[in-house]
């Protein structure tokens, strides 16, 4: 397999990885604006936007986007997170060209016609309203806003029902003048592709497009606090986070190896602790999330009002034992799911156009998976428990609960748990 990058003059950028023996392609656009882009006013706007671009362009209708893109067999999405908006396409390899077309189209050519922002802005507030209605998706925004509070970072990406309602076309237009820069754009394609004409064809579109200067993103700052909402569910939410490395911190695989062996499946410390020996809980996990300035270590369970309580206890009284006795055992464990979770993640082209645009936006350039595999092998067990120990030692932490949680301790008795 063979990448290969290019910048065009203004900035823009992009990659590619031939994937021998393959039939399809995968092709997209990753953009450096997201939901922490936006200024205060704007929460939401990024993900309207992505909504509006399969609404028309100067080109196509909403129905010909679709159509261009389905005729031909292909699958056309797109997804907005906290630092980028996605816009992608998987087709066959004869049909990349028109893959590329259609979504440099909806990228650059978004007309914003008012009568469909407002059959969109439906859509998006009856997104809003069945996020709300889902108990173990909502949490994860408030535990979001606990963590960084009164910063973009911890802003919902949907955004508030206030706002969308109010947004119209030159909000959007002008989100893109001042995030939109080819600068701050990927093209990514992986699978039967030719570098040569996906890069001719890029400079047709893209290159006559001129950089702008794009405002500075505010470092995040993880602070921490307690969101608890009381509702007669069957349910009882709890959400616990601490900050971690951000992505580019050499310590991001020492979180990540421990986000597995203690809560990443069903070998892990709290599914066999909470769930296979104590039965508190049906759902529970950890997860490492990483950022560009910051990241977080998140722990999630699901139970009854009348086990929370339990439930909370054990889960940080498995995370100061991590501290102690994480074993080699474990850590070789999770080790080899972190590299066999990337390696056959990768033998897909959509997963391998990610990585690249990833990759190309964080580094600039495209680590080699022995690089990465490399820096997994070399995380020991002695890091992975100090990194736990950092955890129970009073760091700052945050916590989400929802449901049944009156009678759930507080994040303080949580913290004074943790470091008795």
């Amino acid at each position: 397999m063979t990448v290969q990058t290019h910048r065009l003059k203004n900035g823009f950028r992009i990659v590619t990885e031939h994937m021998p023996g393959l039939k399809s392609a995968s092709v997209g656009i990753w953009v450096n604006a997201g939901g922490r882009h936006e200024r205060i006013e704007q929460n939401g706007i990024a993900h309207f936007l992505e909504h509006m671009a399969f609404k028309g362009t100067a080109r196509r209708s909403s129905v010909q986007i679709a159509e261009a893109i389905e005729d031909v067999g292909g699958y056309i999405n797109a997804y907005t997170s906290r630092e980028m908006t996605a816009y992608y396409a998987r087709v066959l390899q004869s049909d990349v060209p028109l893959a590329l077309d259609v979504i440099s189209d909806i990228v650059l050519n978004s007309v914003f016609d008012p009568a469909e922002i407002e059959v969109e802005r439906g859509v998006i507030l009856s997104e809003i309203g069945q996020a709300l209605d889902t108990p173990d998706d909502i949490i994860f925004d408030w535990l979001q806003e606990v963590s960084y509070p009164g910063q973009a970072m911890g802003r919902s990406i949907l955004g508030p029902e206030e706002r969308v309602a109010q947004f119209q076309r030159t909000d959007l237009s002008q989100f893109v003048h001042e995030n939109y820069s080819p600068d701050q754009m990927v093209l990514a394609a992986a699978g039967a592709v030719d570098h040569a004409e996906i890069l001719r064809q890029c400079e047709d579109i893209f290159g006559d497009l001129t950089a702008r200067a794009q405002a500075q993103v505010t470092p995040a700052q993880f602070q921490g606090g307690e969101i608890r909402r009381v509702k007669d569910l069957e349910q009882a939410h709890f959400a616990l986070s601490f900050e971690s490395p951000n992505y580019k911190d050499p310590n991001i695989y020492t979180a990540q190896i421990f986000s597995s062996a203690f809560g990443g499946g069903m070998s892990s410390r709290l599914f066999q602790e909470v769930r296979e020996k104590c039965g508190l809980c049906y759902s529970i996990f950890a997860s490492a999330g990483a950022y560009c300035d910051t990241g977080t270590m998140t722990l999630y369970a699901g139970t009854s009002g009348d086990k929370l309580s339990d439930l909370a206890h054990i889960t940080i009284d498995e995370l100061k034992r991590a501290a102690e006795d994480m074993s080699e055992v474990e850590v070789a464990r999770a080790r080899a799911q972190m590299k066999a979770g990337m390696l056959m993640g990768l033998e897909s082209p959509s997963a391998r156009a990610e990585r690249l645009a990833r990759m190309l936006s964080i580094w600039d350039r495209i680590p080699v998976l022995d690089e990465v595999v490399a820096q997994i092998d070399a995380v020991t067990v002695e890091t992975v428990r100090s990194y736990a120990g950092a955890m129970s030692d009073g760091a700052p932490a945050a916590m989400a609960l929802y449901g049944p949680v009156s009678d759930a301790p507080d994040l303080a008795a949580v913290q004074a748990r943790l470091v008795a």
